[in-house]
């Protein structure tokens, strides 16, 4: 059984910078790819990034391209999403998601952790 658990969501301000951590307290990440969605109030939950098991394939959803970087430490179990140049509109709960397929698609992921706020301030 994966249980992931999201932290490092906070309140920064416009043009900050935030690095999220999703670890796994149940079996490894090592095998699962793991994505990064968000949903903000009253929208749907957005695609943010993706990266295969063993961090050589990344993707990221078109209004964070360039500015945010996923990566992972098999080795500590974790999966990391640094956001930089944050913008108001980046501000929502952050959930990590594990699955078997590289996908930007939420239902193709099994396992969701509880998920993390980020506010950003403008």
């Amino acid at each position: 059984q994966v249980q992931l658990v999201e932290s490092g969501g906070g309140l920064v301000q416009a043009g900050g910078s935030l690095r999220l951590s999703c670890t796994s307290s149940g079996r490894s990440l090592g095998t699962y790819v793991v994505g990064w969605f968000r949903q903000a109030p009253g929208k749907e939950r957005e695609f943010v990034a993706h990266i295969g098991w063993n961090g050589g394939t990344t993707d990221y959803g078109e209004s964070v391209e360039g500015r945010f970087t996923i990566s992972r430490d098999n080795a500590k179990n974790t999966v990391y999403l640094r956001m930089d140049s944050l913008k108001a509109e980046d501000t929502a709960v952050y959930y990590c998601a594990a699955g078997s397929v590289r996908s930007t698609r939420a239902e193709q992921y099994h396992y969701w952790g509880q998920g993390t706020q980020v506010t950003v301030s403008s």
